[in-house]
């Protein structure tokens, strides 16, 4: 059967196992070993090579989501993101990223492409004429994120792959925030996509990774400079990355019905002052989401009004973490401007619209009446310190 004939949960189950031919068990064996043989053997296969049994058939897993011909396994997200940027920019060269991206990418490209005399332009809004009006005559690659982090703003995907093939630039999305399971950006005409795996892949808040999905022949561009730069990940947490995958529809189905209705109690309430999340109609990019996603993610970000202490609120939670990362089964909150994009200066942050206290909310798979019971208390707390001595 061809894998583009199976279902979501099915390709999540089944591709990228590996056969246990010796004893037949039902998951995939690992293959821990750092030596292979190199005599008489089809693969030469070496860790550093993305090449181990783990990691090359999860590989298949992950493109085969994504719609691509080819995948590849990294240590973590920024392994990913800095290994492809490198290998498609050199010297002289021109990238048009969109202005709100991750802090970690945005620090990359700030503070490191100048040692590379790499040339950057951060568009001035998400509008397809901004990224026409960057292009250069040296611009090699337009690097694009949707939905953005933290403020869940919308590129119109296939508007920027169109663009890019006219001028015959390639195109790069970072999809960590979608999954696969919500938005495929390859078939809106996107050449390389990210992730970092550490998120939904793992969903489980114990894997770091990172992931690309391609052509074979950018794949092949790619491994070129990866093997150069090392960024492979070990072979115990391949297997348990494939084993996590194997829930990711679920999961993200689950979350992504828990944040719709959280994003719709938190916008009618009375202490929040916004809420940034692409399921909402009041979101500029709503149409934006009908047209290329499938439902509109687990992610949203929210400020509460003035008078409400956004640190006094996240230390009130009881049962929502106020923790670094994302995407687990369990929610999680976090103030972007201490976490995330604690890297950029404040003006860059303030010209992003992230303000101190922005709240950034991963949310989980728990019931939604005790994250909705969990922040009500929190506020009150906050509002009301006795409580929170109350409650001790």
């Amino acid at each position: 059967m061809k894998k583009s004939n199976l279902g979501v949960n099915t390709i999540c189950t089944h591709i990228g196992e590996i056969p246990d031919e010796q004893f037949k068990g039902a998951v995939s064996p690992i293959y821990l070993s750092s030596s292979y043989e190199f005599m008489d053997v089809d693969v030469k296969r070496y860790p550093r090579y993305f090449n181990t049994p783990n990691q090359d058939y999860l590989a298949k897993k992950i493109a085969a989501l994504e719609h691509a011909e080819a995948a590849q396994i990294f240590g973590s997200g920024m392994a990913a993101i800095s290994t492809v940027m490198l290998a498609f920019l050199k010297s002289g060269d021109h990238v048009v990223v969109q202005n709100d991206i991750y802090g970690g990418t945005r620090n990359l490209i700030e503070k490191h492409f100048k040692d590379y005399n790499i040339e950057y332009s951060f568009t001035k809004d998400l509008e397809l004429g901004s990224f026409k009006a960057c292009i250069q005559a040296n611009t090699k690659l337009i690097y694009i994120e949707t939905p953005s982090n933290p403020l869940l703003k919308l590129v119109d995907i296939e508007a920027v792959a169109t663009l890019a093939k006219s001028k015959e630039i390639t195109s790069v999305i970072d999809n960590t925030f979608a999954t696969p399971i919500i938005q495929k950006p390859i078939d809106f005409g996107i050449d390389i996509v990210l992730h970092s795996a550490t998120k939904y892949f793992g969903g489980h808040s114990d894997i770091c990774a990172g992931a690309v999905a391609t052509s074979q022949a950018h794949i092949n561009t790619i491994w070129q400079t990866s093997i150069a730069l090392g960024g492979s990940l070990s072979d115990f947490t391949v297997w348990m990355l494939e084993r996590s995958m194997k829930t990711l529809a679920i999961r993200v189905k689950a979350q992504q019905r828990n944040a719709k209705k959280l994003a719709r109690f938190l916008d009618q309430h009375e202490a929040v002052a916004k809420v940034y999340y692409p399921g909402l109609k009041s979101h500029p990019n709503h149409a934006i989401a009908k047209k290329q996603m499938k439902g509109y993610g687990a992610m949203l970000s929210f400020e509460l009004k003035d008078y409400i202490n956004a640190s006094a609120f996240l230390k009130a939670l009881k049962l929502i973490k106020p923790s670094m990362s994302l995407a687990g089964i369990e929610s999680t909150m976090l103030l972007p401007a201490k976490t995330s994009h604690a890297l950029l200066t404040p003006e860059s942050r303030k010209a992003q619209g992230i303000s101190d206290g922005l709240i950034r909310f991963s949310v989980g798979i728990e019931s939604k009446k005790d994250l909705i019971k969990d922040i009500e208390h929190a506020i009150s707390c906050t509002l009301n310190p006795e409580l929170m001595k109350t409650n001790a």
